[in-house]
């Protein structure tokens, strides 16, 4: 049983009432639940790509944008979801964000354009911002400091588990009802979750400051250019100016960005997180390994309907070896992540990646036979599993417990913008290469795009060698929280 206590006007500590406590395993749903819906909807689309094409006539460059519009504003307002729930309550703020996440939902599933499609996925991505950072915040402050790492594993295989069945689920749904149903699946899930984060999850708040709306114009302003330069790059050529100037805007809005946080009293992302070595390394892998597993992942399952002639649903199950890998792996990685340290689990995980995305790049051109297919595919998702949980770990590892919202939701924006960037990276180099979407010419780019993601991973697994031998996780998660139970009473007070 825990308590809270509060001092008085007078500076007293009156005797602490005791607050129930949800069992461990209630907490991790209440936590989960939510952020499996935000980490399906990465990929839930990509087995329904094709089929919207053909129905909403839509165009590749749209088709990029359904997945963009998701992960972009995904990716930048996390950190100012994260800033709100400091001031106004994490759990008022993460139920907020699965409320909006649920209307959105019911927008896309009623979109009759891709236009629309694109708009309603750009307010669902907003509803995700609150949710992931949140969930992982909420989750370390509702379980005990030792078992923490242990939540933390399951809170990443569960994270693995909306990448394993986004696709799976997406072609069954599209193959079985339609591609409506996609988004409205989402609405029953979100109305469980809200009563469940209200019964397990205590409210919490951090650091009052107010919201560095100058630094979020600067970082989404700076992202959206440099996507859509180059999302715009085949088509528009590379040298015009309708890319070069988004490019070079991109560019130095993005300075602009970083001048203003070194500068800003209430930066947006406090550059003195990144004074943590086990931070600063597990934001450049986690960005690499999004980057390249994602837009690896795009052209992928598209391949498997377009070049090799499988069904929505086909095509999601034949993705199951990579992608159902790290619901069985990553617990596993969260629990080993204490013992062997974090830098031998993610060195692994991403040369793993990086290895199987070789074999996938040689070997999908070439054969139209499925099987050559698998290894690659084991390869990969058994590198995926070994990331999750030891990146998530490493992210809070040597940072104050005040500062785990932030730092949680400047992780994921980065993994975000990853994903946006892979997207759109791997697709001007499959477009560059004389890929289209036909069965004859789709092949044809994917080597080339496919190889571009796994060296961007393979550069993720060289930056991981600079981690940490041994993160301070466990005792600077106990000493951070014990001091701040000590400081909870005038923190309250002060509120």
């Amino acid at each position: 049983m825990a308590t809270t206590t509060r001092q008085d006007s007078a500076g007293r500590t009156p005797t602490a009432a005791p607050r129930r406590v949800a069992p461990v395993a209630l907490a991790l749903a209440a936590a989960s639940l939510p952020m499996f819906l935000a980490t399906l909807d990465n990929l839930v689309m990509t087995t329904a790509l094709p089929v919207l094409q053909e129905e909403l006539g839509a165009s590749l460059e749209q088709l990029q944008w359904m997945v963009n519009a998701y992960t972009l504003t995904f990716a930048t307002l996390m950190v100012a979801a994260a800033t709100l729930g400091d001031r106004w309550g994490r759990r008022r703020v993460f139920l907020a964000g699965i409320v909006l996440f649920a209307i959105a939902s019911i927008a896309s599933a009623l979109a009759g354009s891709a236009g629309a499609l694109i708009a309603a996925r750009a307010v669902q991505g907003v509803g995700a911002a609150a949710i992931m950072p949140l969930s992982l915040t909420l989750l370390a402050g509702a379980v005990p400091a030792a078992r923490r790492a242990m939540a933390i594993g399951i809170w990443g295989g569960v994270a693995g588990l909306g990448v394993a069945l986004g696709p799976v689920i997406g072609g069954a749904v599209v193959e079985g009802i339609s591609w409506h149903a996609i988004f409205w699946i989402n609405v029953p899930v979100a109305l469980v979750a809200v009563p469940l984060a209200l019964r397990a999850l205590p409210e919490s708040r951090g650091r009052r400051q107010p919201l560095d709306l100058v630094g979020l114009m600067l970082l989404a302003a700076g992202v959206l250019a440099i996507v859509w330069a180059v999302v715009r790059g085949n088509d528009d050529g590379w040298t015009s100016a309708r890319v070069l100037i988004p490019l070079a805007g991109g560019a130095l809005l993005i300075g602009a960005f970083v001048r203003h946080v070194r500068r800003a009293p209430h930066p947006l992302i406090p550059l003195h997180l990144f004074r943590a070595r086990s931070f600063t390394i597990a934001n450049i892998t986690g960005f690499a390994f999004s980057l390249g597993i994602f837009g690896s992942v795009f052209l992928l399952a598209q391949y498997l309907q377009v070049a090799l002639g499988h069904s929505p649903l086909e095509a999601g199950l034949r993705t199951l070896p990579w992608t159902a890998a790290p619901m069985l792996v990553a617990p596993i990685a969260g629990m080993l992540a204490p013992r062997v340290g974090v830098r031998p689990l993610l060195t692994s995980g991403l040369t793993l990646q990086a290895a199987g995305l070789m074999l996938l790049a040689v070997a999908a051109p070439t054969t139209t036979s499925y099987s050559q297919l698998v290894p690659g595919l084991v390869l990969a998702g058994i590198g995926m599993g070994l990331t999750f949980a030891p990146s998530a770990t490493a992210v809070l590892a040597d940072l104050h417990q005040d500062d785990h919202g932030i730092a949680s939701s400047t992780n994921s924006t980065l993994r975000e913008i990853g994903v946006a960037l892979g997207v759109a990276v791997l697709v001007a180099v499959f477009e560059g290469q004389g890929g289209q979407l036909t069965p004859e010419d789709f092949a044809t780019g994917l080597r080339p795009a496919v190889l571009t993601g796994a060296a961007v991973v393979g550069l993720g697994a060289v930056a991981s060698l600079l981690m940490p031998a041994r993160t301070g996780h466990t005792d600077r998660a106990d000493r951070a929280t014990a001091t701040t139970h000590d400081r909870q009473p005038l923190r309250e007070h002060a509120h």
